[in-house]
């Protein structure tokens, strides 16, 4: 039985994806739905903005992060979950979402297939790979992508 249900979204169609799976599994079983998302924070530098940004869809800044996370959360509930809350941190996608999962002690994490059969994703690796072999939970990898 899955207690906490983490997704990561950055607010993309493909994510947004993952996230109507996830409310309609945490709903089914009467979980609570963690929403999670990754952003660059203003200490950044030029170079590593550019670096993070060039390998996932990590969004720029606080403000904008917790823009997506509230239509989100909005859309989660339309999909059925009731038990919904959102959660930012700072970061690369994988390391917010391997943080949040500790953190809240998910029982699943659901991710989108999205870079997973990219060039880039194979020579440098994806979210959803690298959270799959990360993570001390469940891991639900998505179809949203060909």
């Amino acid at each position: 039985m899955y207690n906490v249900v983490v997704v990561g979204t950055d607010g993309s169609d493909s994510s947004m994806l993952a996230v109507s799976r996830a409310a309609g599994i945490a709903a089914a079983v009467g979980a609570e739905l963690v929403l999670a998302s990754a952003y660059i924070g203003d200490s950044a530098n030029k170079a590593d903005k550019a670096a993070m940004q060039g390998r996932s869809a990590t969004l720029d800044g606080e403000q904008a992060a917790s823009s997506v996370l509230a239509a989100a959360e909005d859309f989660a509930r339309e999909k059925g979950a009731e038990r919904v809350r959102t959660v930012l941190r700072e970061g690369t996608p994988v390391e917010a979402l391997m943080d949040v999962v500790t953190s809240e002690n998910a029982d699943l994490l659901v991710v989108g297939n999205r870079g997973i059969n990219s060039l880039t994703g194979r020579l440098l690796g994806s979210v959803p790979a690298d959270v799959a072999r990360q993570a001390h939970c469940d891991v639900m990898i998505v179809h949203t992508v060909d």
